[in-house]
């Protein structure tokens, strides 16, 4: 592959093709010179994000997001499954929903929460890095995880039972939406395949499921 990072746009963001052979390291040397060097074309916008040509692992995923976070002021709302198929019902679902968050005051955090910091956000708020056992998010709105979400999260603070919580990797000690509460078993069960999921509240309980085309239909942002 001559070029082995290319950007392509299309109207849901940006897809991002990536070589498959070569080395991780080196791989990460070179989409961080193709998003310096393509900044000044995403500005502060809201896109969402689909990697190609290479599957990832969550960790490496995580570490272009960080590169994309460093590099640009883009700001990446969701990640989208390359699977051609998924990706065709998937984005029409996502696409009002997408609108919507974009079209909203939300707010961005990148880096990881380690344990002992808190956040708190007045909206909705993404965070592209992992929360940490021991960390806090406390917001008025939505929670959206960009990574590993293994800490303690409150959303819909002010009493919004329409919040929801959303993570690459979802396994908090603690979820709280408005007055409901749900906490992880003491001894978690560890998934074989990571995948994204969103938790909401629906009927006095909160659920956790992987997100999808139905999911997304049932729920308000």
């Amino acid at each position: 592959m001559n070029n082995p990072v290319i950007i392509k746009g299309n109207k849901y963001g940006i897809v991002v093709v990536l070589d498959a052979e070569m080395e991780f390291g080196e791989l990460k040397e070179k989409i961080s010179e193709k998003f310096r060097d393509s900044a000044k074309f995403f500005d502060n916008a809201q896109m969402a994000i689909s990697f190609e040509g290479r599957k990832l692992t969550n960790e490496e995923q995580r570490d272009i997001l960080n590169i994309i976070a460093d590099e640009t002021e883009l700001h990446v709302v969701c990640v989208i499954e390359d699977d051609p198929k998924k990706e065709e019902v998937f984005k029409k679902a996502l696409d009002e929903k997408l609108m919507e968050l974009s079209n909203t005051t939300g707010q961005f955090y990148k880096g990881n929460l380690r344990s002992g910091q808190v956040l708190e956000s007045e909206t909705s708020i993404i965070v592209i890095g992992d929360v940490n056992p021991g960390a806090r998010i406390v917001s008025k709105g939505n929670i959206i995880v960009l990574g590993a979400l293994k800490g303690t999260v409150f959303a819909g603070a002010t009493g919004n039972t329409n919040s929801f919580v959303l993570a690459l990797d979802l396994n908090p000690v603690q979820i709280r939406i408005a007055d409901t509460i749900a906490r992880s078993p003491d001894k978690p069960v560890k998934d074989s395949v990571k995948e994204t999921k969103i938790a909401f509240l629906e009927d006095g309980n909160i659920y956790i499921e992987p997100l999808s085309k139905e999911v997304l239909n049932d729920i308000n942002i």
